[in-house]
């Protein structure tokens, strides 16, 4: 695979730093790497290796899903609340990212403050994987990105609906949609919007990938014709409508059944969020695999 060679000891901060190729490798050796464990294949190429895992912001499935994928890849990983680090409190930010680099093969962090993974990341001499910040997710909008292209085994006229607030996730999704060439449309309330950076961005990857990109305060005009439909917390949210009959229904997760989506749209037959988490394993394995 491509992106295991060109990948080794490079950062995991945000898709803004890879290229199409990069992502669609990605996308790739995920796909292979959930067809071995489909098939029951046993392949740990990670035997020996050990990832410190920093949690400053509670999780239930970048938890898992990274401390299994490193299991299954042969490795160990270790979790390391925030609480107990003081990262950035008692010692420096970069002197924990010396210190760990002493230790471990890779770090994954998940976090408040962006600056904050990308200071990490100055000062350590391992790969730094992003697991979350308040300005990004890019983890997720991989497996957002591989659950949306086993669907419709493309992302060439494909539109991806947003409806919820201009979060970390809106802003990956923005980014990942732009570059592998996937039309996108953001819905969020008016002083929610995904920040201006990340907007700009993507309408220059647009550009390059002919990937259109809407932001809107009206969810009615992101979801028309849309053929991936995906929410987050807006609780004043009006009820979708103009789906196509074979759309698909995402959500990041946890939800808030009855508030952001009914129990009916989230358990029904075009719901695929339960695949799209499963989908957070297999593409951090990629993931882990290619930096190190």
């Amino acid at each position: 695979m491509n992106a295991v060679m060109s990948l080794k000891g490079r950062d995991f901060l945000t898709l803004l730093d890879f290229s199409t190729e990069e992502i669609l490798d990605l996308l790739a050796l995920a796909a292979d790497l959930k067809a071995k464990q489909k098939a029951g294949v046993s392949y740990t190429p990670l035997s020996g290796k050990t990832m410190a895992m920093i949690f400053e912001k509670p999780s239930t499935r970048t938890r898992v899903s990274f401390e299994v994928g490193m299991i299954q890849l042969g490795g160990q990983a270790m979790y390391l609340n925030g609480n107990d680090l003081q990262l950035g409190r008692g010692e420096t930010i970069a002197d924990t990212a010396r210190v760990l680099s002493q230790y471990v093969d890779v770090i994954m962090i998940r976090t408040f403050a962006h600056q904050k993974v990308e200071e990490l990341a100055e000062y350590a001499s391992v790969p730094v994987i992003n697991g979350l910040t308040d300005d990004d997710h890019p983890c997720q909008a991989l497996a957002d990105l591989l659950t949306i292209y086993e669907a419709k085994k493309t992302f060439q006229g494909v539109k991806l609906a947003y409806v919820g607030d201009g979060n970390n996730v809106a802003n990956a999704l923005l980014v990942a949609a732009a570059k592998v060439g996937m039309n996108v449309a953001i819905a969020c309330p008016p002083g929610y919007e995904p920040k201006a950076e990340y907007v700009e961005a993507a309408r220059q990857i647009g550009e390059k990938t002919g990937a259109t990109v809407v932001v809107t305060h009206d969810p009615l005009v992101a979801v028309a014709g849309a053929d991936a439909i995906y929410t987050d917390v807006w609780t004043s949210m009006g009820q979708e409508s103009e789906r196509k009959p074979d759309y698909l229904f995402l959500h990041c997760l946890p939800a808030h059944r009855g508030e952001e989506v009914t129990a009916g749209v989230m358990d029904g037959p075009n719901s695929v969020v339960f695949e799209q988490a499963g989908n957070r394993l297999h593409a951090q394995k990629a993931i882990l695999l290619s930096v190190l």
